[in-house]
């Protein structure tokens, strides 16, 4: 079985191309930022992150070029591919990807706003009345004050 889960940040806006011919298939490339659990002990100042390329064909490379940017922090489901091909120096370099069949966002626009990547002031998405109620934040997910959870009918 070849599947893979990664959760990252985009380190730059996708990279997207159309395949020529009758269908224009759209191909989005982009470099995913993956935090290690665990900081080595014998170089605490090494590199606590891999940069894992990700190519999305199709449907998913749209998806891709019409909302992923720098800084998106998303979950990727998808497979290992490797391949090969010779450069222009004719030295064969060989590449390995992750095919992203499922792309979802990991946290909301104003999470990713506030993540230090080209960040823009945000609302926050809370009414500050005294009487605090759940409001919409512009991505049409519900942010949910401290201590209403009580009224939740799941914990």
């Amino acid at each position: 079985m070849n599947k893979v889960i990664l959760m990252g940040r985009l380190t730059r806006d996708p990279e997207v191309r159309y395949t020529q011919g009758e269908s224009n298939t759209a191909v989005a490339r982009y470099t995913l930022a993956v935090d290690r659990r665990f900081q080595r002990r014998d170089n605490p100042d090494a590199q606590t992150a891999d940069f894992i390329g990700i190519v999305a064909f199709g449907k998913a490379g749209e998806f891709a070029e019409k909302y992923l940017k720098k800084g998106t922090k998303v979950v990727v489901t998808g497979r290992i591919q490797t391949g090969s091909y010779t450069n222009k120096d004719g030295q064969k370099v060989y590449t390995t990807d992750v095919v992203a069949e499922d792309q979802e966002f990991a946290e909301s626009k104003n999470a990713s706003s506030n993540s230090g990547f080209d960040s823009q002031s945000s609302n926050s998405g809370f009414n500050n009345s005294s009487n605090e109620r759940p409001v919409a934040a512009g991505d049409g997910f519900m942010n949910i004050p401290d201590g209403i959870d009580e009224e939740l009918p799941f914990n």
